[in-house]
C-alpha cells in the first residue's frame, strides 16, 4: 500500500489518465476496548486528522466528531540470517462517532460451522491414521524385523 505519484500534466490531447487515490484506510479491531462510538484505523502515513475526516464523511457519509492520529514505530527484529530487519511503521486513527452512533464489527465467521468444520476434520483425522496404522500392522506380520521403511 503504497503512494502514488501521477505523472506531470503536459499539452495536447487527449489526456487518457485514471486518478487513483493516494489515501488508504483499513478498519482495525482494536487491542484494548474502546467505546461503542470509537473506531480505529490503519491510515497512510501522509494522513492528516482533517484527511481522516472527510474521508469517513464524504465516501462512508458517516457523521465524525473528532479524529485522533498516532504513529506506532515498527519492531526490529533479527532475521535467520543474522540481519536486523525494520517492520514499517503505522498510523492509527482513533475515530470519534457522536454518541448516538454506536459501531459493531462485521461478524466474518460463525463459530457454530467452525466447530462442526473441526469435528469433522478431527474424525477424518482418527481415521485415517487408524487405516495408516493397520497397514503397518500387516506389512509388520509378513516381514518381522524389518522396519516398514525397508518393505516398501
Amino acid at each position: 500500500m503504497s503512494t502514488r505519484w501521477y505523472p506531470i500534466y503536459q499539452k495536447g490531447n487527449p489526456q487518457l489518465r485514471v486518478f487513483l487515490p493516494n489515501f488508504w484506510l483499513k478498519l482495525v479491531k482494536p487491542e484494548l476496548k474502546h467505546k461503542p462510538n470509537v473506531v480505529e484505523f490503519h491510515c497512510s502515513m501522509e494522513m492528516t486528522k482533517e484527511d481522516v475526516k472527510n474521508y469517513i464523511e464524504k465516501i462512508y457519509k458517516v457523521p465524525v466528531v473528532k479524529v485522533n492520529t498516532r504513529i506506532a514505530l515498527g519492531k526490529c527484529e533479527r532475521s535467520e540470517l543474522g540481519y536486523v530487519v525494520k517492520r514499517d511503521d503505522v498510523k492509527h486513527a482513533y475515530v470519534t462517532l457522536p454518541r448516538y452512533e454506536k459501531f459493531e464489527y462485521p461478524k466474518l465467521f460463525d463459530n457454530e460451522n467452525r466447530l462442526k468444520e473441526k469435528e469433522k476434520d478431527d474424525k477424518s483425522y482418527k481415521e485415517a491414521t487408524s487405516e495408516h496404522k493397520n497397514e503397518m500392522d500387516k506389512l509388520n506380520k509378513t516381514t518381522p524385523g524389518y522396519s516398514p521403511w525397508f518393505t516398501i
